[in-house]
């Protein structure tokens, strides 16, 4: 079996996205003002020019300018505006893929870029988990360029679509949510799931788990790969991940069974044996355990094959 070399990061966001996901350019002019309702989900909006506001249900108005991201990492309820003082109305839904050209003039005040990815929320990651509902990241002059970047390019293909948009708008959408993902970690390094992804000894071993989730580790073999004895590994994971090695194996390897009864007809014992199990008894017995419900009936009730998702529904910025 060919083995997977992916940073847990990767890892997280491709077993939680699913389906397509979507963006829109939109031009405002003064006044405006949107109200987004909570929604599952994640969506993210960026100030592509001119200036704005982000409203958040609770706190103060946080003031916009050329190049801030806001990523609403759960739906959470909040606005956008020209002026905290600009009345909010209901955020107006625009059509999904749709990639046009805008026309700009003098008049406007802003140009937004905003976009929606749908995440199975059956069994989410604690590294998603833990982000604060709303994100703001400033584009800050020399902060972040790699993200500034991924912005820039899509923008651009946002306002200019040509051949080949239908491939390179989702493929700059992945790239966007990994770099915000990566900017928000980056400047929180002693948060949470950050502490985990900077460790090298417990990073390392996770990187090899997610590698292999098939291969029959031991606490021993992942401390190995830490480069520690047994006991200071498991240790040192338990304490940074909030689980002990073991358990965080099987719950990822369940994790990943779900998502392949979700997203095909592969046989039990195939599913099985793909996430390191010996038997089709012993996975059956596992997942019921974890999930309350054989893995069978769990297919079933997910709608002929496919994954359970959340959606922020995409709206104009």
């Amino acid at each position: 079996m060919e083995v997977r070399r992916m940073d847990v990061l990767s890892d997280v966001i491709a077993s939680a996205r699913t389906g397509r996901p979507h963006s829109s350019r939109t031009v405002r002019r003064a006044p405006w003002g949107s109200w987004f309702h909570a929604s599952s989900g994640a969506g993210f909006h960026v100030m592509l020019a001119g200036t704005g506001w982000l409203i958040p249900e609770e706190g103060d108005p946080v003031p916009l300018g050329v190049g801030d991201v806001v990523f609403a990492s759960r739906g959470a309820a909040h606005g956008l505006a020209d002026s905290p003082s600009t009345p909010l109305r209901p955020a107006a839904p625009v059509a999904l893929d749709r990639i046009a050209p805008a026309e700009d003039d003098g008049d406007v005040s802003a140009v937004m870029l905003c976009g929606a990815y749908r995440l199975d929320g059956a069994r989410p990651h604690p590294l998603l988990k833990e982000l604060p509902d709303i994100i703001h990241l400033p584009a800050g002059l020399g902060r972040r360029a790699p993200l500034r970047a991924a912005v820039e390019l899509l923008g651009a293909e946002m306002a200019s679509p040509g051949p080949g948009s239908d491939a390179l708008v989702p493929a700059l959408l992945d790239s966007l949510l990994l770099y915000i993902l990566r900017a928000w970690y980056e400047e929180h390094p002693d948060q949470g799931w950050a502490r985990v992804l900077g460790d090298p000894a417990v990073n390392a071993a996770l990187r090899a788990l997610h590698d292999d989730p098939a291969r029959p580790w031991t606490v021993r073999d992942l401390g190995r790969e830490a480069g520690l004895s047994r006991a200071a590994f498991a240790r040192r994971f338990t304490a940074l991940v909030g689980r002990p090695p073991l358990a965080y194996l099987t719950w990822w390897r369940l994790t990943l069974a779900a998502r392949l009864l979700c997203e095909g007809d592969a046989p039990l014992a195939s599913i099985a044996q793909r996430v390191g199990y010996a038997s089709e008894y012993a996975f059956a017995t596992a997942f019921k355990r974890e999930y309350g419900i054989a893995p069978g009936r769990y297919r079933s009730t997910r709608g002929q094959g496919r994954a359970p998702s959340r959606q922020v529904s995409l709206t104009s910025g």
